[in-house]
């Protein structure tokens, strides 16, 4: 009669005693892992395409352009404004551009209609990120499930010495399964975190434009009686 209370190290090693790799891991997860391999591949392009991303935004950010586009605009020099921030490639500089050129149509409905497009390019693979974490430790649990059902299923034959490969190979499956799932889930959730973070640094940023902004074009038209030309 075999002993159930098989240790991990022991389930997780080839036939022959051997350390198994990670092909042999793989393939003792069964059918399961192939959906878990490809949502650990479509994480990993989604986290690598977003820091690129996040990256390339950084690189192209210029405060002392919206800075200066914002003390035209006090000025009341709007040309002036559009012109520096023409030249610019940074996100809050190009929201400020489209609002000051159409801002005699509806300043606020410029002004969130060209932060919504921006912030919409933060967000693109988010949810598809998150659909990743959720479902990677779901698949885990099926996997887990499935090699249950095979271990309790060999137990049941009776013959617990023949079948000790089929209870062995059970259990495996199950942990396994588990351990991908929630492996990928885990790795996932870090940089998905991040992301988040810098999309609220993002709209934070476009808030407080849109409220300079606001302030400053208030302010000017305040002034304007007693502006000199």
């Amino acid at each position: 009669m075999i002993n159930l209370a098989l240790p991990l190290a022991i389930l997780l090693k080839n036939p022959d005693g051997s350390e198994m790799s990670m092909m042999d891991l793989f393939h003792a997860g069964k059918e399961i892992m192939w959906p878990i391999l490809l949502l650990s591949f479509i994480g990993i392009t989604v986290v690598v395409e977003r820091i690129l991303f996040i990256i390339r935004e950084n690189g192209t950010r210029e405060a002392e352009v919206v800075e200066k586009m914002l003390e035209n605009v006090e000025k009341r020099d709007i040309e002036g404004a559009l012109a520096i921030g023409k030249k610019s490639k940074d996100y809050i500089a190009r929201i400020l551009v489209y609002t000051l050129t159409n801002k005699e149509y509806s300043l606020s409905n410029a002004f969130v209609r060209a932060s919504s497009q921006e912030l919409g390019r933060f967000s693109q693979g988010m949810a598809t990120l998150d659909t990743v974490i959720t479902a990677a430790p779901m698949l885990g649990l099926l996997g887990t499930v499935t090699g249950m059902m095979k271990t309790f299923g060999a137990l049941g034959g009776g013959n617990l010495a023949a079948a000790s490969g089929a209870i062995t190979g059970g259990v495996a499956e199950a942990l396994i399964a588990t351990a991908c799932g929630l492996l990928i889930a885990i790795m996932a959730l870090l940089p998905y975190n991040y992301l988040n973070a810098r999309i609220e640094q993002a709209k934070q940023e476009v808030g407080d434009a849109s409220h300079a902004l606001e302030i400053l074009l208030k302010k000017g038209e305040t002034n304007a009686p007693f502006g000199g030309r």
